[in-house]
C-alpha cells in the first residue's frame, strides 16, 4: 500500500525502474542519500514531462525551484556576510548577485551534470531543453530546494560549500562584469597568446536556438559555454575559463 503525502505525488513504482537507478547514482555521486525519494524525483520533473504522463500522478519542480531560490540567496547571503566582513551591504549585493544569476547557477547545474537526470517531455526533448540555460538553472534551485525540505540547511550548506563557495574564494564572480573582458585582462597579464572564441554547436530549432561556444588560448580549450545568443554563450565560456584558470593559480600558490 502506497500512502501518499501532500504535495508529494511522485510514487516510486510510477518511474522506471531504469530511472529511479539514475537517481540512485546520482545520490552515490553526490554522497547524499535522500529520506524521501519522491523530493529528488520531484526536483528533476520539468512540467513538460507531467503534462505528458497526465494519468500518472507527477508533480513538476517549479514550486521547489520557487523554495530553492530563497534558500539559496539566503546561504549565500550568511556566507558573504561571514566570509567579506568589510564588504559594504551593496557590494556584498552586487556579489550575491553575481552567484545567484542564471548564467552561474548553469554552471553548477553543468558542473554535476544535472542536464542528464531532467525528466522531460518528447517535444522539449527534442527542442534541446535538457541544454536550455533557464532549464538548468531552475533544477539547480529546485535540487537546493529538495534537499533543504529533506534534510535542512545545514546539508544545503554542507553541499554549497563543496560546489558554489569555492568558486567564490577563488574569485570567479568577483565582477560582476563582462567575463570575456575580465578572462582577457587575465591572460593579458601573463602575456601568453591570444584567445579565440568560436561556436562549435547550434541546437534546437529558430526560435529556440542554443549555441555552444569554445574558448581556447593557443589552440589549448579553456572553457565551454552555452546560451540562447552566440554572445551569451561567449560570456559563459569565459566565466567557465575563469573558475577553472583562477583554481589552477589557487593549486600552484
Amino acid at each position: 500500500m502506497t500512502i501518499r503525502k501532500k504535495g508529494i505525488t511522485h510514487k516510486g513504482g510510477l518511474l522506471p525502474e531504469k530511472v529511479r537507478n539514475t537517481f540512485e547514482a546520482l545520490q552515490a555521486e553526490l554522497n547524499i542519500i535522500f529520506t524521501n525519494k519522491n523530493l529528488l524525483y520531484q526536483a528533476f520533473t520539468h512540467s513538460s514531462y507531467v503534462n505528458e504522463h497526465r494519468r500518472k500522478q507527477f508533480t513538476d519542480n517549479e514550486r521547489l525551484e520557487f523554495l530553492g531560490d530563497a534558500v539559496l540567496e539566503l546561504s549565500v547571503s550568511k556566507y558573504l556576510f561571514e566570509k567579506f566582513p568589510q564588504m559594504s551591504e551593496g557590494e556584498l549585493t552586487k556579489l550575491r548577485a553575481s552567484i545567484v544569476c542564471e548564467p552561474s547557477l548553469v554552471i553548477f547545474a553543468n558542473e554535476l551534470q544535472f542536464g542528464n537526470y531532467v525528466l522531460l517531455g518528447k517535444g522539449e526533448e527534442l527542442t534541446g531543453g535538457r541544454e536550455r540555460p533557464a532549464l538548468l538553472a531552475d533544477v539547480f534551485e529546485s535540487f537546493v530546494g529538495a534537499l533543504y525540505l529533506d534534510q535542512g540547511l545545514e546539508t544545503v550548506v554542507a553541499f554549497l560549500e563543496k560546489i558554489v563557495f569555492p568558486k567564490v574564494e577563488v574569485g570567479a564572480f568577483s565582477r560582476v562584469s563582462d567575463f570575456k573582458s575580465q578572462l582577457q585582462e587575465m591572460i593579458q597579464q601573463s602575456n601568453n597568446g591570444t584567445l579565440m572564441y568560436e561556436i562549435v554547436d547550434e541546437k534546437g530549432p529558430a526560435h529556440n536556438r542554443i549555441f555552444v561556444s569554445r574558448v581556447t588560448l593557443n589552440s589549448q580549450e579553456l572553457g565551454i559555454g552555452r546560451g540562447k545568443s552566440k554572445k551569451e554563450a561567449e560570456q559563459q565560456a569565459a566565466q567557465n575559463a575563469l573558475v577553472s584558470l583562477k583554481k589552477e593559480l589557487q593549486e600552484e600558490e
